[in-house]
C-alpha cells in the first residue's frame, strides 16, 4: 500500500450534514395519526368521511382481474439484448410519477420520466384517463424518448396519469412485464407504477393462484393487483392499504382509478417518493424531486414511510398503513442512485456526496497532483476529496454520452472494448502524474481494474483509488440490482486484496463508521443491509439475478464461460440469491 502519510494538516473533524432548513422535513413516524395534517392548498378534511363513493356489492370471482391492458406495443418482445457489460453498478429499479389536475397530465408525466430516466433505461410506459374515465396506456421497450413521440402523447388525454421507468428485478425482461400496469376488475379499473421489491412476493402468488388468479406477468408489481381486486374492504382506497398490508419489503407506489391517484410508501420507507404541486394546483408524486423541477412543480414534502395519500376532486387525504417507529431508508440513493439535484430523505444529495469526498480526504490521504473522478457519478465526491485536499479536480476522464445500448467490436478484439468506448482518458491531465480517482462504489470489480489499466496507460504514474462508500459484502432485496453475494468482491476479499486484484497503487473505502457519524442522529432511519448483512426485512425467497454476461432468460450456460475476472466464493449467508443464467450471445441472435 502507498504512502498514507501526506496531508497532515488535516485532522478528523466531526461531520454533520444538516436537512435542508427550507424543506419541510417528515414527521417521526410513530406520531402519524389515521388522518395526516393535509397540505394547506386543500381545505381540511376527515380522510373516512364526507367522501361520496359508488355503492359496491359484496361479490366473490375465481379470477378477479381481467384483460390486463398493455397498447402500441411495436418494440421487440424481449430488452435482454440491451445488457450492458460493462457497468459494473447496481442498478436502481425503477422511477415513478403521478399528475392528478392538470389538463397536460400525460405530457407532466412524460417530462418528469425524463427526468427520472436515470433509474431504469429498460422500458417506460403511461396511464391516462380520458374524459370518459376510461384507462388508456401506452408502454413501450427502451427510453423514454424511443417510446413516446407526440402521436402517442395525443392517445394519453386527460388530467389524470402516472408513469414508470423501469429496470427489473424480479421478472423477466419482456414488454409484458414493462409498467404500469392496468387491470380491469369487477368494480372498475386500476392501473399501478412500482419502485421497490417484494421479498415475499412469491408466497403471495402461490397463495392467490391456489385460489384461482391466473397471472398475465412475471413480475411483483401484478400481485398488488390481485390483493386490490380479491380484497373485501370499502371504499377503494381502503382496498389498497388492506393490499398493501400484506406486502413485506419495499415498495413506493402510484395507482390510478376513473377518479383518484394514490400514493403510498412502505412503512420502512426504503425508497423514496415525494409529493409537490403546480402553480395551477395540480398534485404531483415522483421517485425524485428533479423531476418536480422539470416539470416547474414545487416540491412539498416526502410521502412519509407507511403513508398513503389519495387524491381527488374533494383534495388530497391522508392514511397510515401499519407504523414502524424506525424507517429503513436507502443509503444506496445518495451514493450513486439519485440525480446530485435532488433532494431524497429530506437531505440535498450533491451535500451528500461533496462530504463523502471530504471524509475520504481527511480520512485516507495521499500524495497526488491531480484528483480525477469516474463519470458521471463519482464526480461530486471527488470535488469534495479535491477541495479537502487542496489538490486540483481536473477531467481525467472523459464520457461518452452517445454510446447506445448495442455495438458492434471489430473481429480484432480490442482490449477493454466496452469501457473504452465509454471513457476516455486524458492523457494531458494524466501523464506523469501521482492521480486520485474517486468511485462511487466498487461492485465486481471488474470495471475498476479497467479503469486503473486505462489510466495507466494513459501514462498515469500512480493510481490511487478512492471509494465513496464502504465495501458492499450484500445483496439488496428491497428494490436495487447488486449480484448474489458471491459474485461481490468485497464480500471475498479484503481491501488489500482488491488493491491487487484491481491493480491501483492504494484502496480506500468510506468507512461505515464515518457514514454514519455523517448521517448524526438520523443514522438509524437508514438501511446499510448491502454493507453490513443486517436486513430489516428478512429475505424469505430467493430472487432470479443476472450473473456476470448472462440474464435469467431461461436458457442454460456454465460458470465457466463467464468473464474469467468471476471468482465463485462459497456462500456464506443463510439467505441467498438464486442465479439462472443464459448465454448473452444466445440472447443477442
Amino acid at each position: 500500500m502507498a504512502d498514507t502519510t501526506s496531508f497532515s494538516a488535516l485532522s478528523k473533524p466531526s461531520y454533520s450534514l444538516k436537512p435542508n432548513p427550507q424543506i419541510p422535513q417528515k414527521a417521526p413516524l410513530f406520531i402519524l395519526p389515521k388522518t395526516l395534517q393535509k397540505p394547506s392548498l386543500f381545505p381540511q378534511k376527515p380522510c373516512l368521511s364526507h367522501t361520496t363513493h359508488k355503492t359496491h356489492i359484496t361479490l366473490s370471482s375465481k379470477n378477479p382481474i381481467s384483460d390486463l391492458v398493455s397498447t402500441n406495443k411495436k418494440s421487440p418482445d424481449d430488452l435482454s439484448s440491451y445488457i450492458d457489460d460493462d457497468d459494473d453498478k447496481p442498478r436502481e429499479e425503477c422511477g415513478v410519477v403521478g399528475v392528478y389536475g392538470d389538463p397536460e397530465a400525460s405530457r407532466l408525466c412524460y417530462l418528469a420520466l425524463h427526468a427520472l430516466q436515470h433509474r431504469g433505461q429498460e422500458g417506460a410506459g403511461i396511464v391516462a384517463v380520458n374524459e370518459n374515465k376510461v384507462l388508456q396506456s401506452v408502454t413501450g421497450v427502451g427510453l423514454v424518448s424511443e417510446v413516446f413521440n407526440e402521436s402517442k402523447l395525443d392517445q394519453l388525454p386527460g388530467d389524470l396519469a402516472i408513469g414508470h421507468v423501469r429496470y427489473s428485478t424480479a421478472g423477466s425482461s419482456m414488454l409484458k412485464n414493462v409498467q404500469p400496469f392496468v387491470a380491469g376488475y369487477r368494480f372498475g379499473s386500476v392501473g399501478v407504477a412500482h419502485n421497490g421489491n417484494l421479498v415475499n412476493y412469491r408466497k403471495l402468488r402461490a397463495t392467490l393462484e391456489d385460489n384461482g388468479s391466473i397471472f398475465n406477468t412475471s413480475s411483483d408489481t401484478e400481485v398488488v393487483l390481485h390483493l386490490i381486486a380479491t380484497s373485501k374492504a370499502r371504499p377503494f382506497f381502503m382496498r389498497i392499504v388492506d393490499a398493501c398490508e400484506k406486502l413485506e419489503g419495499a415498495y413506493s407506489m402510484v395507482f390510478v382509478t376513473e377518479d383518484k391517484l394514490v400514493a403510498v410508501r412502505d412503512p420502512f420507507g426504503f425508497r423514496p417518493l415525494v409529493m409537490g404541486r403546480r402553480s395551477n394546483g395540480a398534485v404531483v408524486f415522483a421517485s425524485e424531486t428533479c423531476a418536480l423541477d422539470l416539470i416547474e412543480a414545487t416540491y412539498e414534502r416526502e410521502v412519509y414511510p407507511g403513508e398513503v395519500l389519495v387524491v381527488d376532486k374533494d383534495g388530497v387525504q391522508s392514511l397510515c398503513l401499519m407504523p414502524h417507529p424506525e424507517p429503513k431508508q436507502c443509503i444506496f440513493e445518495h451514493i450513486y442512485f439519485s440525480l446530485p439535484n435532488s433532494v431524497v430523505f429530506g437531505r440535498s444529495v450533491y451535500e451528500s456526496r461533496h462530504v463523502f469526498g471530504e471524509i475520504l480526504a481527511t480520512e485516507a490521504p495521499v500524495d497526488c497532483d491531480v484528483v480525477i473522478a469516474v463519470p458521471d457519478s463519482g464526480v461530486v465526491a471527488a470535488l469534495g476529496y479535491a477541495a479537502k485536499a487542496g489538490v486540483p479536480f481536473q477531467q481525467g476522464l472523459i464520457r461518452s454520452h452517445y454510446v447506445g445500448r448495442t455495438f458492434i467490436e471489430p473481429s480484432q478484439k480490442i482490449r477493454d472494448f466496452g469501457v473504452k468506448l465509454k471513457l476516455s482518458p486524458v492523457r494531458g491531465v494524466l501523464e506523469g502524474k501521482r492521480v486520485v480517482v474517486v468511485d462511487d462504489s466498487i461492485v465486481r470489480g471488474t470495471t475498476s481494474s479497467k479503469i486503473v489499466r486505462l489510466l495507466k496507460e494513459a501514462g498515469a504514474k500512480e493510481v490511487h483509488m478512492r471509494i465513496a462508500s464502504p465495501p458492499i459484502i450484500a445483496s439488496c432485496y428491497y428494490g436495487v440490482d447488486t449480484p448474489s453475494s458471491e459474485e461481490l468482491i468485497s464480500n471475498r476479499m479484503s481491501v488489500e486484496e482488491i488493491r491487487e486484484f484491481i491493480g491501483c497503487d492504494s484502496l480506500a473505502f468510506l468507512p461505515l463508521d464515518s457514514l454514519k457519524k455523517l448521517l448524526g442522529d438520523e443514522s438509524p432511519s437508514f438501511c446499510y443491509a448491502c454493507f453490513s448483512g443486517n436486513y430489516p426485512v428478512q429475505p424469505k425467497e430467493v430472487k432470479v439475478k443476472r450473473v456476470g454476461d448472462f440474464m435469467d432468460d431461461g436458457l442454460n450456460g456454465s460458470l465457466e464461460s463467464i468473464d474469467g475476472s468471476w471468482v465463485q466464493a462459497p456462500l456464506n449467508q443463510e439467505v441467498h440469491k438464486v442465479s439462472e443464467v443464459g448465454k448473452l450471445s444466445s440472447l443477442q441472435n
